[in-house]
């Protein structure tokens, strides 16, 4: 009996239940009406939120880009003194004999104070006459020498040439010392500024576009300082990155997805390799410090070293984009090739890797940006090191782009902030033209199953 009553109490709660949920729903009632309001309002509420966002990140975008170019800009036009010189035969070549050698020794500095000295024969002591000379860069020299090398017929002649200015000059004609304040309080002396206006008066001083920026290696001196032998550092680098994480990576993506089989090995690798791609970037360069340098004493600031270390950080976002596409290949594909005969191997090599490169080489692009972007495992195996010359290959002494920046911004000259920020404009250049490239490829060859 009990069961019964229990049995029956079921169907009638059921019946009661069911009659409420085929009962017509009133949507004029009051309470719907204020249910919709208000989820229309919490997605009005979602769409600001969203929105404020976007124009938040796009804002901070703004403010930074614009921080940065209106700092570096500059750094695209250099200030040039115009001298009237006096090539002096007994100075350059006084055998008059034409010896390359003979006239590349010549003492081109004392030309070109010479004719700073002739330009303000008022300036006679000895420290009026040090600040004289700093209106000229100490590099004008080996334009000079390159000019006559180049023409030999100029020697004994009289020009008006045009000559790279210090920094200091060049920050004031630039608009960056204020001759108006205090002059304790610039870098620039009154009679420094009073020699400055002498020479705009004159039309001798004009700014130009700085092409040494882009051709020429890193300097003290500020004026001369280029990014040329970082950015040949960084092609030789990613070179090397490219060469081993690229072959590395995709083999290993291949057999991963395609050969391996799925025991507690292969769960441990996979987990480790994803574990890898979030390991801070420093770490790799502690790894390259103790294997490649002191381990296996390869040379050190080389880029052949740094490609090596930066292989090892690229080489798990490579494998993680490579299976991916890997794995969206259809497995019809697959099932066709083999079908028709064709091995394992062929299908892999044939049919499966061909569909799956554009997204490959996304993942490839992509990595190496992150690489050619990165600074701390390069300053753990010592390419922070101060190199002037333009290197010649992998196993030569270098530099890179971030790391140049990273030098130029702990220099105290204020001429370096400028360089600062065109080197930064030149990198994210770079970075910004291999996503796009990642982009275009994957929208160009991108297939849709």
């Amino acid at each position: 009996m009990t069961d019964m009553a229990s049995l029956m109490e079921d169907r009638a709660a059921a019946k009661v239940i069911s009659d409420k949920m085929h009962k017509p729903v009133d949507w004029d009632s009051p309470k719907i009406a204020r249910n919709i309001k208000k989820r229309y309002a919490a997605e009005r509420r979602f769409k600001i939120y969203g929105l404020s966002a976007i124009g938040v990140a796009l804002l901070a975008l703004f403010v930074l880009g614009f921080s940065i170019v209106s700092k570096g800009y500059s750094a695209f036009f250099q200030t040039y003194i115009q001298l009237e010189v006096h090539f002096d035969p007994a100075e350059i070549d006084p055998d008059r004999t034409g010896d390359p050698a003979v006239i590349g020794k010549a003492n081109f500095d004392g030309l070109i104070k010479q004719s700073l000295r002739e330009r303000f024969p008022e300036v006679t002591s000895r420290r009026d006459r040090r600040d004289l000379y700093g209106i000229v860069s100490g590099g004008a020299s080996y334009d000079l020498r390159e000019r006559v090398m180049e023409n030999p017929n100029l020697i004994g002649q009289t020009r008006k040439i045009w000559l790279i200015s210090g920094d200091d000059f060049d920050m004031l004609n630039k608009g960056y010392i204020d001759a108006e304040v205090d002059e304790s309080s610039r870098r620039l002396n009154d009679q420094e500024i009073g020699w400055y206006n002498a020479l705009v008066e004159d039309g001798a001083v004009e700014k130009q576009f700085h092409a040494r920026f882009f051709t020429s290696g890193d300097s003290r001196e500020p004026e001369l300082a280029g990014i040329w032998g970082a950015a040949v550092g960084s092609f030789y680098t990613l070179l090397v990155t490219l060469a081993l994480s690229f072959p590395i990576g995709v083999l290993a993506a291949v057999y991963l997805e395609e050969f391996a089989p799925k025991n507690r090995f292969t769960t441990i690798v996979e987990v480790n390799i994803n574990n890898l791609a979030a390991v801070p970037s420093i770490v790799f360069g502690l790894l390259g410090l103790e294997v490649y340098l002191n381990v296996m004493h390869l040379p050190r600031s080389a880029p052949v070293v740094g490609g090596l270390t930066l292989a090892l950080m690229t080489l798990p976002t490579i494998i993680i984009a490579s299976r991916a596409a890997i794995k969206a290949v259809p497995p019809s594909i697959r099932q066709a090739a083999l079908g028709l005969g064709a091995s394992p191997v062929q299908t892999v090599t044939h049919h499966v890797l061909p569909l799956a490169m554009p997204g490959i080489l996304t993942g490839t692009i992509i990595g190496m940006a992150q690489a050619l972007g990165e600074t701390a495992p390069l300053l753990m195996i010592g390419m922070v090191a101060f190199i002037v010359d333009i290197p010649g290959g992998a196993l030569d002494p270098a530099t890179v782009l971030p790391v140049q920046i990273y030098l130029w911004a702990d220099s105290p000259e204020r001429a370096f902030v400028e360089k600062t920020s065109a080197a930064i404009m030149v990198l994210l250049a770079f970075l910004i033209l291999m996503n796009g490239l990642a982009v275009y490829l994957r929208k160009k060859f991108e297939r849709k199953w």
